[in-house]
Order: C-alpha cells, then structure tokens, then sequence
C-alpha cells in the first residue's frame, strides 16, 4: 500500500485536520443527545472555546449536519446527520425485516411497538410503531435509555454470559428511576434468569411509573442476538393474567423478524 503524503502536507498538518475531525463529531454526539443547544452550552460540554466550537458547528450547518434556529438562538442536529444514521439502522434489513411485524402487532393489539439496539451500556431506539389508543407510549427515535430498566434493555442481555452482563451494565448500585427499578446486579442477574425460561422479559414499571413494556430478542443468521422488540402500555392495559398471552405473542413476531434475518433457531 503507498503511504506517501501528498506533496506539501506535513505530518503536523495531516494531525491537526484528524484533531479537527474528533472534535466536530465530539460536537454531533452531545448535540444528538440533548436535541437543541446553545453555543455556550455545546462549547462548555465538549471543553472547546466559543470560538472554536461556533467554526466547527458552522461546518457542520454547511454540510446539513447541524442546524442553526436563530429566532431561539439553539443548534441542532440537521438532516444530513439523520440521512446518515438511518442508513446505517437500515443496513443489513434489519428495520426492513422488522416492520412488518411491528405494524402487525399493534393492528393486532394496538400498543405501541419499539425496535431496539445495544450501544455500549445503552439501549437506542431505531424504530417505533404507534398503538391508536387515546392514552399511548411515546419514545423518540434514536433516544438513548439505560439497560437495566428496560425490556427492551433486558432483552438484549437474555442470552449474554454472567461475565459479559457484568461488564456491559457494571456490579451497582444502579440509579433508581421508580420505586421499581432494580437496583442490584444480583437482582437484574435472576431478572434475566427468569425471563430466559419464557423467552421474553417484562419491565415492570422500572423506568417509568404506569407503563409496562413486554420484550423479547431478535437475532441475526449467526444466532446473534441485534436488537430486541418491545410492547409498551399503560399497566392498566396489561394486567398479570395478560402477560403470558402478550410475552408469547411478542416472542412470536421477534422470532419472526429473526427468520427474516435467517435465523433457523
């Protein structure tokens, strides 16, 4: 392979252009997670000047990477950035095999119906199907939730070793959300033991007070467990004689998108 730099670039200049680069995707990250933003702001969390940050954001407004709402005088992420995303979410047919049993699932039950994935200690959610009901669940595409609080999270994780668990979600104590959550690595550990004989997990109030999310894994043709496909309803839509019926039927369309990946299991 040639390894030659091309003529007038220096080594100090090709490492000030990769510098460069970091930052203004370090920019993109916090600004995706927080939605909107202002210069200080965005300057302060990512440690760089004002100055700095307004140069780099202003590159990134230019290619449709960022956006600049001057009446609120906050950034955001623009278009382009979401055009890249959802063609890495795409690939592989991954939401393309999923939805139709999404769609399926809540003309069948009219709940809403999340596609989820691993992101490090998090889960993102990639995909939703919304229920018709007056009273409905509600979660933005590409936010971010911790693992251990949620169906989707637990899903995920089913099929992980002990050590693996231990290394992805940390030993605790985990930051309550409801009175709910569990807190405890030994207490998430039996969670997912238990769910392993049913094949599908519950959350059961312990992100949210008032909402249950039925879950359960999806995996790809190498048996890999990608991406986990959840149910979530106010409690009062899934009482405890319901959850058998819902698991096994949100066990049913998660194996089915795994089919569509060329999962044999």
């Amino acid at each position: 392979m040639n390894t030659k730099r091309r003529p007038g670039r220096s080594r100090s200049t090709e490492v000030g252009e990769v510098r460069t680069l970091e930052r203004g995707l370090h920019l993109l990250e916090v600004l995706s997670e927080a939605e909107t933003l202002s210069l200080s702001e965005l300057a302060r969390r990512t440690d760089l000047s004002p100055s700095t940050a307004y140069r780099l954001l202003e590159t990134l407004r230019r290619r449709g990477f960022a956006d600049w709402d001057e009446s609120k005088g906050l950034w955001k992420v623009g278009l382009r950035a979401y055009q890249v995303g959802s063609a890495f979410l795409t690939r592989g047919g991954l939401i393309d095999a999923a939805m139709p049993e999404m769609e399926k699932l809540v003309d069948e039950l009219n709940e809403t119906v999340n596609l989820a994935v691993l992101d490090g200690n998090e889960v993102i959610y990639i995909a939703q199907v919304e229920g018709r009901q007056l009273i409905r669940m509600f979660t933005r595409i590409g936010a971010r939730a911790p693992i251990y609080c949620t169906g989707v999270g637990k899903a995920l994780l089913m099929e992980h070793s002990e050590p693996e668990i231990r290394r992805i979600v940390g030993t605790g104590p985990f930051k309550p959300y409801t009175a709910k959550t569990i807190t405890t690595l030994e207490g998430f550990l039996q969670t997912l033991q238990e769910a392993r004989q049913q094949r599908y997990v519950l959350d059961d109030e312990e992100r949210e007070d008032g909402v249950r999310c039925i879950a359960a894994p999806i995996h790809d043709n190498r048996g890999k467990v990608v991406a986990s496909m959840s149910l979530s309803a106010p409690t009062t839509r899934v009482p405890n004689e319901r959850l058998p019926e819902l698991g096994a039927r949100v066990r049913q369309a998660a194996d089915a998108v795994s089919a569509r990946l060329g999962w044999s299991g």
